[in-house]
């Protein structure tokens, strides 16, 4: 197979999420899968192993949810790909869709929690506010929780009497406080431990009266799980020595908790007995594990995968719980680990470096950094298809998990305050010349590319560090924070605040020393930047503006559009901006 024919087939190879399950019946399922070409939820009945297609969007559906009686599937309809729409639910053995809160103007959504007796508990985001309704089929909705500061519900008791909200109410966004409220309003209890000190809710144990709900808290600078009984408030930490962020989930009894630890770009699975206080390792295969979840009996489902190898789902009994549909995706190559001295500590980075043959030459080969989104994530060892095109197109990729990720502990997560953008890039600067030092990179055809907070990193870079970078590659970009905040979602104007420390009003500097746009002028690589139309996240008013510049000044740059936000969700779309992509990179690196 040709490596053009490799890298297209592993895009359209079928992936599938991990199955998530009712609780009250477990053998109903739903997963979402790209078999079709777009990614969309399905249902699975386990007894008789049907599969039946529940969601058809022209761009795609990325948020679904199976409430716990197995009876109904409750999906998000949004407007052309931009994340802004309404709640549907259509029953699990088929039929039609119906509105969750028809009397509900649309909203970002803030996520969904579900109970036995048929109640929703919904969040959603606009005009400034962030609300959160409760919704029963054939009852009018009502209004649970309203505040102009990011808020939104987190889980809700089986039987319905107990909801946690996370909330920002305290001025701190990026580290929220957990809030249990009862369907009337009435708070029952409230964990805050102050700024830098995030608690977020899980879920509540999935047995009907019990009312302990599983959270993750900060105090020890790390993601960490806690039992919290709102009730009585009863708080039982769960402390593991190794390290790395953690989360968990609990087992069907409400006896364990299954405890994911992500450390070092790889995961672990561990079973925690609340009785006993025993920590449990489970098995599994070297890589990353992107969804755990407990089955009755006590065994584990999980989606696994690594650099090298395509996604699986297995289970810890040893077997391959479901297989996606048609030809798996081709094999590519593992990942290296570097650790590299940088201005702010020790950075982690993954390189993969393409196999040395006719096609691809020899080191130092051309390089691209590829830089994560969020800033709150982390590149790992996991299947990666874009990854793996370039590596077939002969480039070293350089993924650098820098200061602002998660996955090594809330202080390195939280050193991203004040010189927004330029810490990263300190970072990046730092491996960069690592692996030019040690030959794996030629200094004259490196790429900086990135999308959403990566490709803001991107257009910031090549106005920062102009003699770095021999070309960019900007996909959803931030161009200029203060005209991005005007225009973007409800949820990513609060992560602003919190992170430059207030809106463009009360913090105008720090807006525009950390804008690209600031720096345009210093551009001098050649650039291609991909936008979506209907972006709510990184609006496309504030990278016409800065094209805008960029043609003033003179600067090399093409400007692809697509028609959504989420061009990842449709199989055709991502391959036309790869090959753009790769087509770019070559151009300039030659």
């Amino acid at each position: 197979m040709k490596a053009e024919e490799r890298w297209q087939a592993r895009f359209r190879a079928s992936r599938m999420t991990l199955p998530t399950w009712a609780r009250r019946a477990p053998n109903r399922s739903i997963y979402r899968s790209n078999a079709t070409g777009t990614w969309e939820v399905y249902a699975w009945d386990r007894v008789t192993g049907t599969t039946r297609q529940v969601t058809d969007q022209p761009k795609g559906t990325a948020f679904a949810a199976l409430d716990p009686t197995g009876q109904w599937i409750y999906w998000f309809a949004d407007t052309d790909g931009d994340e802004f729409g309404t709640w549907y639910r259509q029953p699990f053995t088929g039929g039609p869709d119906e509105p969750v809160a028809p009397e509900l103007p649309p909203g970002q959504p803030g996520g969904i929690s579900l109970s036995t007796t048929g109640v929703a508990a919904i969040s959603l985001a606009g005009a400034g506010t962030f609300r959160i309704h409760l919704a029963r089929a054939g009852e009018p909705t009502t209004l649970l929780y309203e505040n102009s500061e990011a808020a939104w519900v987190a889980a809700m008791s089986l039987d319905g009497s107990l909801i946690a909200i996370n909330h920002g109410e305290y001025g701190d966004f990026r580290h929220p406080a957990l809030r249990v409220v009862r369907p009337g309003g009435e708070t029952v209890g409230e964990l805050y431990h102050g700024l830098g000190k995030g608690v977020i809710g899980l879920s509540f144990a999935p047995l009907p009266g019990d009312p302990r709900l599983l959270a993750l808290h900060e105090r020890r600078h790390r993601a960490e799980p806690l039992v919290w009984d709102p009730t009585t408030g009863e708080q039982r930490d769960i402390w593991l020595k190794d390290s790395g962020d953690l989360t968990a989930d609990w087992y069907a009894d409400g006896r364990g908790l299954l405890i994911l630890r992500d450390d070092r770009a790889r995961s672990h699975l561990h079973r925690y007995d609340l009785a006993g206080g025993g920590l449990t390792p489970i098995d599994t295969p070297h890589g990353v594990i992107d969804e755990a979840a407990p089955r009755p009996g006590g065994h584990v489902e999980y989606s696994w995968s690594s650099a090298s190898m395509p996604p699986i789902i297995r289970s810890s009994n040893g077997q391959v719980v479901v297989n996606p549909t048609g030809p798996a995706a081709p094999p590519s190559v593992p990942v290296e680990d570097i650790d590299v001295e940088g201005p702010g500590g020790r950075i982690h980075a993954l390189v993969s470096k393409p196999e040395v043959g006719p096609e691809t030459g020899a080191a130092p080969f051309p390089t691209v950094f590829l830089l994560h989104g969020g800033p709150t994530a982390h590149d790992r060892d996991a299947f990666s298809p874009e990854v793996a095109a370039w590596v077939d197109a002969g480039f070293a990729v350089v993924r650098v998990n820098y200061r602002g990720s998660t996955g090594y502990g809330s202080a390195w997560r939280d050193a991203l305050h004040g010189d927004v953008g330029h810490i990263e890039l300190s970072d990046v600067a730092a491996v960069r010349q690592w692996v030019i030092d040690r030959g794996i990179a030629d200094p004259d055809r490196v790429v900086l590319a990135g999308a959403a907070w990566g490709g803001y990193l991107t257009l910031l870079g090549l106005g920062t560090q102009p003699e770095l970078w021999r070309a960019g590659i900007a996909a959803a970009p931030i161009a200029c924070h203060q005209t991005s905040y005007e225009d973007e979602a409800e949820s990513l104007r609060a992560y602003h605040r919190a992170l430059l420390g207030g809106s463009p009003d009360e913090q105008p500097e720090r807006y525009a020393a950390s804008s690209p746009i600031t720096y345009v002028e210093q551009v001098k690589s050649p650039l291609l930047i991909l936008a979506g139309e209907n972006d709510t996240r990184c609006p496309l008013r504030q990278i016409e503006k800065y094209v805008a510049k960029l043609a003033e000044h003179g600067c090399e740059h093409e400007v692809y559009t697509y028609d959504a936000i989420r061009g990842s969700l449709v199989v055709s779309e991502r391959i036309a901006q790869i090959a753009l992509q790769l087509e770019f990179a070559r151009k300039h690196t030659c």
